[in-house]
């Protein structure tokens, strides 16, 4: 694993490109590297283990919230190729992990484009060196932050993929949580929601907690990071939704929403006190 004092390691290839990532505070906890630790990637340094292993130390679910959370993702965006969605608008996407959105869609529809937002400059590193996607398809990488919706939705490499007139997919997986209230997460949705064509799909999902204490320290461990959370409840996950017909099962913890039926069923219980609830929702 990466520390501050080692190189960062990229892969390019078949080769390993050795390098420091560049205007990045390594001693500054970042939430897309400790969730590559929480899923047991090596891209994460010393802070960013430190402030995990904080969470971890009291709720040891957390990596299988995180997996999960992968897993709802994974079922989701093939729902929606599945359904004839062959665009996809992924923002906040997080360092790349097996299972990719382009590679789960283009795996059922290869034509399928698409772009890839994130805001960190190392995020975008990896997803070009990991993600080339299947040529019959398209896929673009864009550093834009989702709190400046007009520039994500205006920018060169999205609009080169994507054709809003058309049905598009929007991924918000784990990510508004980061955005705080004063920020307006739901004015935000608003903003996307108005330039997707009727007929496109939002997939969202979200934290919460049960347990006060653990709230309580999620606040203060993210705090400390570049992106402080900010769980909200389940009437509050509702209202980010206005506006979209949610598909069958609605909003609900993650393992229950259409699981694969080869893989062990979860009841939610298990994960008791971090809780993400998910919901794929129809632009009407």
């Amino acid at each position: 694993m990466s520390d501050d004092t080692t190189p960062w390691r990229l892969p390019r290839g078949n080769e390993i490109e050795t390098q420091r990532p560049h205007g990045i505070d390594t001693k500054v906890a970042h939430p897309a590297r400790m969730y590559d630790y929480y899923l047991g990637g090596k891209n994460n340094f010393a802070a960013d283990r430190a402030a995990a292993d904080r969470i971890l130390d009291a709720a040891p679910e957390a990596r299988l919230v995180v997996r999960e959370g992968r897993a709802f993702l994974r079922r989701a965006v093939r729902f929606a190729a599945e359904q004839g969605m062959t665009q996809f608008l992924d923002i906040g996407t997080g360092l790349p992990t097996e299972g990719s959105v382009h590679e789960v869609v283009q795996a059922v529809r290869p034509e399928t484009r698409v772009a890839y937002v994130d805001n960190d400059p190392v995020v975008l590193a990896h997803a070009r060196a990991l993600m080339p996607g299947d040529p019959r398809g398209r896929v673009t990488y864009t550093q834009a932050d989702a709190r400046e919706p007009d520039k994500v939705l205006g920018a060169a490499d999205v609009c080169e993929v994507i054709d809003f007139d058309k049905p598009v997919a929007v991924v918000l997986a784990m990510l508004l949580h980061f955005i705080q209230d004063e920020e307006d997460p739901a004015g935000i949705v608003a903003r996307l929601r108005e330039a997707m064509a009727p007929g496109s799909l939002l997939i969202l999902s979200h934290v919460t907690y049960r347990s006060e204490e653990l709230k309580q320290l999620a606040e203060d461990v993210y705090q400390r990071t570049s992106s402080p959370v900010v769980p909200r409840t389940r009437e509050e996950i509702t209202g980010l939704l206005d506006g979209f017909d949610l598909v069958d099962p609605g909003l609900v913890r993650i393992p229950l929403w259409r699981p694969d039926p080869d893989a062990p069923l979860l009841d939610g219980q298990e994960l008791d006190d971090i809780v993400v609830f998910g919901a794929v929702g129809v632009r009407a």
